[in-house]
């Protein structure tokens, strides 16, 4: 028999400001902004356990908002690993906090709806 293999999806959303200081003079990258974000979390990996489930999607659910309202209304550079909040560096700040209790965890993706603006982290 073949091993089958799923993955599993929750995501959350959450506002925030940020800019870049570094960026380049003039730019409005430079200035105070804000976002809506949407992050997903992707955990992968067979059935298991006396449930038949990769992981328990409520949990997946509760650690991912968690994580997304430590970020919601505040402003991004002043968290340690997002002082150049830029959607690579969102994408390895959930991977961090997730994958300890999600060993499967292979995907963030975190976007900007509003303007199609979207990054995949495999892992």
């Amino acid at each position: 028999m073949t091993t089958q293999i799923f993955e599993i999806t929750k995501a959350a959303t959450f506002d925030a400001a940020h800019h870049f200081p570094q960026g380049p003079e003039g730019s409005p990258y430079t200035r105070l902004h804000g976002h809506s974000f949407r992050v997903e979390a992707t955990v992968r990996g067979e059935i298991s356990g006396p449930m038949g489930w990769v992981a328990d999607l409520g949990e997946l659910d509760q650690a991912l908002k968690t994580v997304a309202a430590e970020l919601d209304h505040g402003f991004l550079n002043e968290k340690p690993g997002l002082e150049l909040p830029t959607l690579e560096h969102l994408c390895l700040y959930f991977a961090e906090a997730l994958r300890p209790g999600f060993p499967g965890l292979c995907r963030i993706t975190v976007s900007r709806p509003t303007i199609s603006e979207s990054c995949l982290l495999s892992l």
